[in-house]
C-alpha cells in the first residue's frame, strides 16, 4: 500500500466531498445530504452486488432490507428504556428470544434448575462481554478471586477484549489437526480458578464447530460454565441440519452448555447491531443485571451494558425473523451450503493450496508453497475481498447470499487459479495485503501502525 492508498484508506472521500470539521452554520440541504450519501452507498455496494465479498454482507435480498428499513422507520425514534411508552418492545424482544431459544433446542434443557431464557444484545461483542461478566461473578461467589476462562486460540478476540476490561485471565488452548479446539489440551488447562470454558460454532478464522460435546462433558465434570459462541454460525447451522447435513451437536441439547451467543445481524438477516445471549437458566441471566435503588434520579434497573436501546433495531429484527419464517430461512440456506461445497472442491483441486478445517458455510485455506498475501493481492486486483487469518497465514471465504448468484463461484475459481499462478512468481516488492480484522485482508501492518490507524479512522482528514 503506497502513501496515497494509505491516505485514501484512513481518510476516504477526502478529495470528493466537503470535510465537516465544525458544525455548518446553517445546515446542509437535505437533498444534498441524500445525494452524497446515495452516491457513497451505491459505489460501496457495487462489489457486494457482484458477489465478490466474503462474509460482511449477510444479505436477505434487496426487497428484504427495504422492508426492514420501512419497519425501522416506524420505531427509529424509540428508546425502549421507556417501557411504559413503548410496550411493543416488550412483546417484540420476548418473541425474538423465544424464537431463538426454539431454534437452539432450549426445550431439551429439562434438568433440575433449567429455565432457558435470554437477553437481546446489539452485537456479538456485547453478548460475549456480558457472558464473561456472568461467569466471572459466578466464580467470585464461589470464592475464586482470580477467575480464569479456558478457550481455544480460535475463539473470538472479543472474549480477550472482555477479559481485559473485566480482569479475567484467558487461558488459551491450541487447535487439533482439524483446526478445532484440542480437547485434551483444554482439559489439561482446567484448574482451581477456572470458571468457564468457551467453544465456537463456528470459529471466525476457519468456520469449524469446536468439539462442544466433549467440552460439555468437561464442564459438567468440573461444575463450570460452557459458553458457546455461535455469533457466526448460530442462524445458519440449524438449517443445515434440517437439510440433512451431518453436523455435530453444539446447542442446548448438550447438558453442559450453559449459554449461547448468536448474531441476528448475520444469518438471521436482521439489521447490523443485533444479537441474542441465551442462558440455560434464569440464575445466570440475573447475574448480568444491574440494579441500583439509591440514585436521586430514581430506581435504576438494566439488563445489560446498554442504557438507551434502539426500538428500531428490535422491531426490524423481529420483522426479519417472522417475515422469513422457517421456509424463508431454508430457501436462503440451501444455496449457501451448495456454493460452499463448490468452493471447497475448487480449493481441494488446486495442489498449491491447503484447506484449514471443514466448515459447511466457509472455506479457509492457505499454502505451504507460496505467499498467501501475494495470492490475495491478485484476488484484490480482480475485485475480490477476502478475510485474512494468521497462525497460519491464510484467507477465508464466508459464503453469503450474494455469493450464490449464478456464475459467482465459477468466476472465483478462475480468478483463484490465476492468483495462484501470480503468487508462484510474484514481483520483488512485498505483498500489499495482510491479516487485519475488519479490513478484509488488507490495510496497515501490525504493530504501532495499528494505533495510528485507529486514531486516524476517528479523525477527519487534515486540512491544507
Amino acid at each position: 500500500m503506497d502513501g496515497d492508498e494509505l491516505l485514501d484508506f484512513i481518510w476516504p472521500y477526502r478529495d470528493r466531498y466537503e470535510i465537516h470539521r465544525r458544525l455548518p452554520a446553517d445546515g446542509v440541504a437535505r437533498e444534498e445530504i441524500l445525494a452524497s450519501l446515495t452516491e457513497m452507498a451505491e459505489r460501496e455496494d457495487e462489489p457486494a452486488r457482484a458477489g465478490k465479498i466474503s462474509g460482511s454482507l449477510y444479505h436477505g435480498g434487496a426487497d428484504h432490507f427495504a422492508f426492514l428499513a420501512q419497519v425501522y422507520q416506524r420505531f427509529a425514534h424509540v428508546n425502549v428504556l421507556q417501557r411504559d411508552m413503548y410496550p411493543s418492545a416488550t412483546k417484540l424482544e420476548g418473541e425474538i428470544l423465544s424464537m431463538a431459544l426454539g431454534l437452539f433446542n432450549a426445550d431439551a434443557a429439562t434438568g433440575e434448575g433449567d429455565s432457558p431464557c435470554g437477553v437481546l444484545t446489539f452485537g456479538g461483542s456485547e453478548g460475549l462481554f456480558e457472558a464473561m461478566l456472568v461467569y466471572r461473578d459466578r466464580g467470585r461467589e464461589r470464592g475464586i478471586a482470580e477467575p480464569e476462562v479456558v478457550m481455544p486460540v480460535s475463539a473470538h478476540v472479543a472474549l480477550d477484549k472482555a477479559a481485559h476490561y473485566l480482569g479475567v485471565k484467558i487461558v488459551h488452548a491450541p487447535l487439533d489437526d482439524g483446526f478445532r479446539g484440542d480437547v485434551d489440551a483444554i482439559a489439561g488447562k482446567i484448574g482451581p480458578n477456572t470458571v468457564a470454558l468457551v467453544g465456537s460454532a463456528g470459529t471466525y478464522p476457519h468456520g469449524v464447530i469446536d468439539p462442544i460435546s466433549e467440552l460439555s462433558e468437561l464442564a459438567l465434570e468440573h461444575d463450570i460454565g460452557l459458553h458457546v459462541d455461535a455469533c457466526l454460525g448460530g442462524f445458519i447451522l440449524p438449517w443445515g441440519e434440517r437439510l440433512g447435513r451431518e453436523l455435530p451437536l453444539w446447542d442446548f441439547r448438550l447438558p453442559g452448555v450453559t449459554s449461547i451467543t448468536a448474531d441476528t445481524h448475520k444469518y438471521a438477516y436482521a439489521p447490523k447491531g443485533t444479537g441474542v445471549l441465551l442462558y440455560r437458566n434464569a440464575d445466570l441471566r440475573h447475574r448480568q443485571y444491574f440494579v441500583y435503588t439509591d440514585w436521586p434520579g430514581g430506581v435504576y434497573a438494566s439488563p445489560g451494558i446498554a442504557g438507551s436501546r434502539s426500538g428500531g433495531l428490535i422491531a426490524a429484527t423481529w420483522a426479519a425473523m417472522v417475515g422469513l419464517g422457517e421456509k424463508g430461512y431454508l430457501e436462503l440456506a440451501e444455496p449457501i451450503f451448495r456454493a460452499a461445497d463448490e468452493l471447497r472442491a475448487t480449493v481441494d483441486e488446486i495442489g498449491e493450496l491447503r484447506r484449514f478445517g471443514d466448515s459447511p458455510f466457509m472455506v479457509a485455506f492457505g499454502s505451504d508453497e507460496l505467499d498467501v498475501w501475494h495470492l490475495n493481492d491478485a484476488l484484490q486486483d480482480r475485485g475480490w475481498r477476502m478475510n485474512g487469518c494468521q497462525k497460519p497465514d491464510g484467507l477465508h471465504f464466508c459464503v453469503t447470499r450474494p455469493n450464490t448468484e449464478p456464475g459467482v463461484m465459477e468466476a472465483f475459481a478462475a480468478d483463484l487459479r490465476d492468483a495462484v499462478a501470480y503468487a508462484k512468481d510474484p514481483p520483488d516488492a512485498p505483498a500489499r495485503s495482510g491479516a487485519l480484522y475488519g479490513g478484509g485482508a488488507g490495510g496497515p501492518a501490525p504493530g504501532d501502525l495499528l494505533v495510528a490507524y485507529l486514531d486516524a479512522t476517528m479523525t477527519p482528514a487534515p486540512g491544507e
